[in-house]
């Protein structure tokens, strides 16, 4: 019984975690590369990636780099990120190709380039 009471409230808190990263504003140093990206592609990107990529990630992007790439230096490479997310990478990170349609991938990519620093 404490054992899965203990379950369910991981499980909830982890939830919870990812609508708080989803919906916590990141605020930028410095004017962002892609400053004039359509701001509801970046928001659905957040979104998504918050519910498809930070498990591997990182929330808000922000990992060490150790387990998956940090993808705020992935390269200016838009067809490269589109293949790597539709195919997968190494047998490590899984093709997302038949969950996510191309405009979600899309919506990744511009937050991605949102948040790049080379």
């Amino acid at each position: 019984m404490i054992k899965a009471t203990f379950v369910a409230a991981a499980a909830y808190l982890a939830a919870a975690a990812i609508t708080a990263s989803a919906q916590t504003a990141t605020p930028a140093a410095t004017t962002p590369p892609n400053a004039g990206a359509d701001q509801a592609q970046i928001d659905q990107g957040k979104v998504t990636f918050a519910q498809k990529c930070s498990h591997c990630h990182g929330f808000n992007m922000v990992n060490a780099g150790t387990v998956a790439p940090d993808l705020r230096r992935f390269p200016d490479d838009r067809e490269r990120f589109f293949t790597t997310v539709k195919l997968g990478k190494n047998g490590k990170m899984p093709p997302w190709g038949d969950l996510l349609s191309d405009d979600q991938i899309a919506c990744l990519w511009t937050y991605v380039a949102s948040r790049r620093n080379p």
